[in-house]
């Protein structure tokens, strides 16, 4: 009896083992493959093995670039499309599945399901013939797809991935986290306003913990400012160098007119910045103020809340999320609400409402597309007035000697009389906001005397320097601008206003400015590392010492560059975050303890510590970096290694350095942190830019069909 008990709870044990690791891929169901067969596709691989894809249609060239993506990074484009079937906690485990919570929460496929009838036909056929290219290659390499029933994939999955990361890169994670975790919400963006909205003084809070965001720089000069009558666009994204958002460089050729060279991120069918023959532009993370919470008053039961006197029922929706444990995936229940405002998140706190620019709405897809084909400023700006992407500043230069910066957001129309930086009232309609701002109400610098734009995430009123400002009193603070500086930017507009007439070279001298300004947060937190008393330890004497005689400049030739970076780390991380940071005795002696362990003293030098490292074996690369967080050349964020080397895996990413000569011919240089196929050791071209990067150098982008063939590229059909 015992024996047969025995081996009935095995049993149990076995068929619940298999169930967990079967029942996932077996309930998934796939959608039926879109029927797209390309007329022509060729993708040639120039000497750096970037993908240049040609092809008879515009559908082709999406084709195309799907195929040549996933030759490079399969992986990562699976962990994107899982996210949009909310498979990814069936792939990546917890954190997946917060992704898929996300998706649920937005009702991210209920957008796409809506919205993909109604783009345009082209943006339609696009979209479906990038879904095909993945297919394609997923057939022909069954070996390397990691999740049964992810294929074949639909062009409606890949807009529901713009759809979900859209929001994402305005701050809507933060605001989540600090809901779900039942945390105080953070200052949002633009001047604190009172309860009745006007402006109050704000405090800036000088130090802090580890920026989790992106950034960005971006320059534009006039041909006026120019030594030799050109047009110069920078593109200096600050972008994580591997994973869903990492930039691909790519080139395409239309026999329907679509010319382009940049980059796009994993699970797109165009680039999202570079330049065609005529025009191009970039982007910097902006961060208004375009996320509002309200709080909800619900009834006793929970199910309803008030709205104008009146009560309504709370939707709610079961959703299982698939977290992968090891061998298993196991389903986890959560329910996520919705009301009139917006997605719901309930905590210990109560219910909060969350609405936010380009809530509900998958135009940005169309926008971009629009963006690739324009080939003039008239055409370009009536893209933009589309008003598809929520937010993002957007640097533009041309052939005929125009630039300008317009900061990007779908500005919601908010009525007066509210405290649009804090909680919301959620039981009045009059503290709903239901329109956004039409495009001509973006603030915009076009074509300014000082013959320059730059953008470094900060306030754009100073886009051009002194003299050429906007009027930040002709925008409401309704809209949210912000008003921080970084320090990319004031040492932009230092360089600029002292170096006259830019050629070329200035130009490159300037964006790898490795140098801090004496001012602003990291003179405040500088100094209150320097007034600290610490005569009671010798070693952080010395080290106030070695800080008090540095140069101010990351370029690792002087002395005290290593505890300088680690020590400016956390004030940048408050500042950027706009939150009150940490103790600096403690991160003084933290820094310390951290120097002497893993280098014997105080004073290695910078490029001993700070580390480009890609990679295992025979593939590794392990070479020296400059900059820090926050200088013109960027080493955002790194790991620390168990050797005590900084490993970057965040700052200066794709580059790229665009030119219009006085004839306006155009060229281009550019330039990645590690390679085109960042996820395949076996690649030459796994690593092959690095010493280029690290070096501050870059390579020509052969963007001339001619030149791509001259210079004895690959040419092959997928």
């Amino acid at each position: 009896m015992l024996r047969r008990i025995l081996l009935g709870f095995l049993l149990l044990l076995v068929v619940t083992a298999a169930s967990l690791a079967l029942w996932e891929p077996l309930t998934a169901e796939a959608p039926a493959a879109p029927a797209y067969k390309p007329a022509d596709v060729r993708i040639a691989r120039d000497k750096f093995g970037v993908p240049h894809i040609f092809g008879k249609t515009d559908a082709d060239v999406a084709y195309g670039v799907a195929y040549a993506h996933a030759e490079d990074d399969f992986a990562t484009l699976q962990e994107v499309l899982a996210m949009t079937r909310g498979r990814a906690g069936a792939m990546l485990g917890a954190d997946g599945a917060k992704v898929d919570y996300a998706a649920a929460l937005l009702d991210v496929r209920a957008t796409t399901v809506r919205d993909w009838p109604r783009l345009p036909a082209d943006v339609r056929a696009l979209f479906t013939a990038y879904a095909a290219g993945l297919n394609h290659y997923a057939d022909k390499h069954p070996d390397e797809v990691r999740l049964s029933g992810l294929f074949p994939v639909t062009g409606e999955d890949v807009v529901a991935g713009f759809v979900l990361r859209s929001p994402f890169f305005f701050g809507l994670d933060s605001v989540l986290g600090q809901l779900v975790e039942g945390k105080d919400m953070h200052r949002e963006g633009g001047p604190a306003l009172d309860a009745t909205g006007k402006i109050v003084p704000r405090a800036d809070t000088p130090v802090g913990s580890d920026p989790a965001s992106n950034g960005s720089n971006a320059m534009a000069v006039a041909p006026a400012r120019s030594t030799d009558g050109a047009t110069r666009l920078v593109s200096n994204s600050h972008q994580p160098w591997t994973g869903g958002v990492a930039w691909y460089e790519l080139v395409v050729h239309s026999e329907e007119g679509w010319d382009f060279a940049g980059a796009n991120f994993p699970g797109s069918p165009y680039p999202f910045l570079g330049h065609n023959k005529y025009l191009g532009w970039t982007n910097t993370v902006n961060r208004p103020d375009l996320i509002d919470v309200y709080k909800l008053v619900l009834d006793e039961s929970g199910e309803q809340y008030r709205y104008d006197g009146a009560w309504r029922p709370l939707e709610r929706k079961r959703v299982w999320l698939k977290v992968k444990f090891g061998p298993f995936v196991v389903p986890v229940p959560r329910t996520v609400y919705r009301s009139i405002h917006g997605p719901v998140v309930k905590n210990d706190k109560g219910a909060f409402a969350i609405r936010y620019a380009g809530i509900d709405q998958a135009a940005m897809v169309t926008q971009y597309y629009r963006l690739n084909k324009a080939k003039d400023f008239a055409e370009w700006r009536a893209a933009m007035a589309g008003q598809g992407v929520p937010a993002t500043n957007f640097i533009y230069a041309d052939a005929k000697g125009n630039i300008g910066l317009f900061y990007n957001a779908m500005f919601p129309d908010r009525p007066d009389g509210f405290n649009w930086r804090g909680v919301l009232p959620g039981d009045r309609s009059a503290a709903l906001w239901t329109k956004t701002l039409p495009f001509d109400r973006v603030p915009a610098l076009v074509n300014p005397r000082s013959g320059y734009v730059m953008n470094a995430n900060n306030t754009p009123w100073v886009a051009a320097g002194p003299g050429d400002e906007l009027d930040a009193a002709a925008f409401s603070p309704l809209l949210g601008v912000e008003d921080d500086m970084t320090n990319r930017a004031t040492r932009l507009i230092e360089l600029f206003e002292a170096s006259g007439q830019i050629d070329e070279a200035r130009l490159k001298a300037i964006k790898y400015d490795t140098a801090y300004a004496r001012s602003g947060y990291a003179k405040a937190w500088m100094d209150r590392l320097l007034a600290l008393n610490v005569k009671d330890d010798p070693a952080l004497v010395a080290a106030q010492n070695l800080l008090g005689r540095w140069d101010w400049n990351l370029d690792g030739k002087g002395k005290g560059d290593a505890l300088a970076l680690m020590l400016l780390r956390p004030a940048n991380g408050s500042h950027y975050q706009r939150r009150a940071g940490p103790d600096p005795r403690t991160v003084l002696a933290e820094t310390v303890a951290h120097l002497q362990e893993h280098f014997g003293g105080l004073d290695p030098k910078l490029g001993t510590v700070l580390r480009l490292r890609h990679g295992e074996g025979a593939s590794r690369i392990d070479l020296p970096l400059d900059g820090g967080n926050d200088t013109v050349r960027a080493s955002t964020l790194w790991d620390a290694e168990p050797d005590g080397r900084l490993k970057v895996r965040h700052g200066d990413s794709f580059i790229m350095f665009v030119t219009w000569d006085a004839a306006g011919r155009v060229r281009s240089e550019s330039i990645q942190p590690f390679g085109s196929a960042t996820t395949r050791p076996e690649s030459p071209h796994y690593n092959d830019q690095a010493p280029l990067f690290v070096r501050h150098q870059l390579k020509p982008v052969l963007f001339d069909p001619a030149a791509l063939k001259a210079s004895g590229a690959r040419f092959y059909r997928p």
